[in-house]
């Protein structure tokens, strides 16, 4: 996935410096963090998304380490907090925060700010709101318990052309799908299980 994730066509206008990548932890998919941050490839970032966990800021502060060692970035799920503690790269935040893009871009300007998006709606409202991207799912069946209905890859470029920001897939994203979405103008592809540790 991860040459398919490089050959990805970034729309015309995109913002430059947004990873082709998006790598998501999952306490249940991904429990060996650190296996994932070292196969997480140069270019790309890691979303971790900490839900909470007790050692969430020893676990970033790792994370950042080995990420960095190999030229990838970390953004940290729904915790502006933690991302500034951790010297993180950035923020992804839930749909229901994505209204806080532009003010996290103020206070920190060198982050990426990234946006769950579940319709072509809240990926515009991501967009207004000063979001670097969208992260739209989903696009393909996926075992998360999350997951909508897929859209498939027309939907999703019907979305990507109208959503006044880049767009990232996500959901059922994987090496066997991901060649589906290479002629989109995506600015990249994201997942949770897409990376073989």
């Amino acid at each position: 996935m991860r040459r398919t994730a490089a050959l990805i066509k970034p729309p015309g206008g995109a913002r430059k410096g947004l990873p082709s990548l998006l790598v998501f932890t999952d306490p249940k998919r991904t429990p060996d963090l650190a296996a994932l941050a070292r196969a997480t490839p140069a270019g790309a970032a890691l979303v971790y998304r900490p839900f909470g966990a007790p050692d969430a800021a020893t676990t970033a502060a790792v994370l950042r380490q080995l990420l960095h060692k190999r030229g990838a970035r970390l953004l940290i799920g729904a915790d502006a907090q933690l991302a500034a503690q951790a010297r993180a790269d950035g923020v992804h935040l839930p749909e229901r925060l994505a209204h806080c893009a532009r003010a996290l871009k103020r206070r920190q300007p060198g982050w990426i700010v990234t946006a769950a998006a579940h319709s072509t709606r809240a990926a515009r409202r991501a967009g207004a709101a000063g979001a670097d991207a969208a992260v739209v799912s989903t696009v393909f069946e996926s075992r998360s318990s999350s997951s909508g209905r897929p859209m498939g890859p027309v939907r999703l470029a019907g979305l990507a052309r109208i959503a006044g920001t880049p767009v990232y897939a996500l959901g059922g994203v994987n090496d066997r799908t991901a060649g589906r979405l290479r002629t989109l103008r995506l600015a990249g592809l994201a997942a949770v299980e897409g990376i073989r540790t």
